[in-house]
């Protein structure tokens, strides 16, 4: 798989492509449309389902760490939701620079402090699904490449090393795209 066919698979869901279409509107930096609702569509398709099947929610990811406060990244939550409300569809919005102030309260394990939205591409706990398409119909971000994801295989991460995290988040793809093979950390 190349990036140009993930992202084609990608944008055959209206939702993702009309997310990325406006993202830039949002004026955040470092804009992302990152992880399950791409990297789904690609099992979708291969499982022979509509490419939205299963797709909870639509991860965004930026970067600002000029203000690293609730308010503001509530701010820009907020602008998303208007944004976007018109899709019906669940929009998560993450500031990348200040998940490390609130990952520890949530998860139970440190988090380092990032330096850019693909670092948080980076860290997600299996390694085929960091994936990214920047604001705009952008580059793809893939840092671990696309084969594993079009191979189904899930692999621990070993830039963010939690079994039973990992564990736990792969046995939940398991059980929707039964073909995948998980390589027990």
């Amino acid at each position: 798989m190349t990036p140009e066919d993930l992202i084609a698979v990608a944008l055959e869901n209206p939702a993702n492509a009309e997310i990325l279409r406006r993202l830039p509107d949002l004026g955040v930096p470092q804009a992302h449309l990152v992880a399950g609702c791409l990297f789904q569509a690609v099992w979708n398709r291969r499982s022979g389902w509509p490419v939205d099947r299963h797709i909870k929610d639509y991860d965004v990811f930026y970067f600002d760490d000029r203000d690293l406060s609730w308010e503001a990244e509530d701010r820009v939550i907020r602008q998303a939701r208007d944004l976007f409300a018109d899709l019906g569809a669940v929009i998560e919005v993450k500031n990348q620079a200040r998940v490390h102030l609130w990952y520890r309260d949530r998860f139970g394990a440190d988090y380092p402090q990032l330096k850019s939205a693909r670092d948080g591409i980076d860290r997600y706990l299996s390694a085929c699904t960091c994936i990214g398409i920047e604001a705009g119909f952008g580059a793809l971000y893939a840092p671990y490449g696309l084969d594993e994801l079009e191979a189904g295989l899930l692999r621990m991460n070993p830039v963010n090393p939690q079994p039973a995290r990992f564990l736990e988040k792969a046995e939940s793809y398991k059980a929707r795209w039964p073909w995948l093979t998980v390589v027990p950390p």
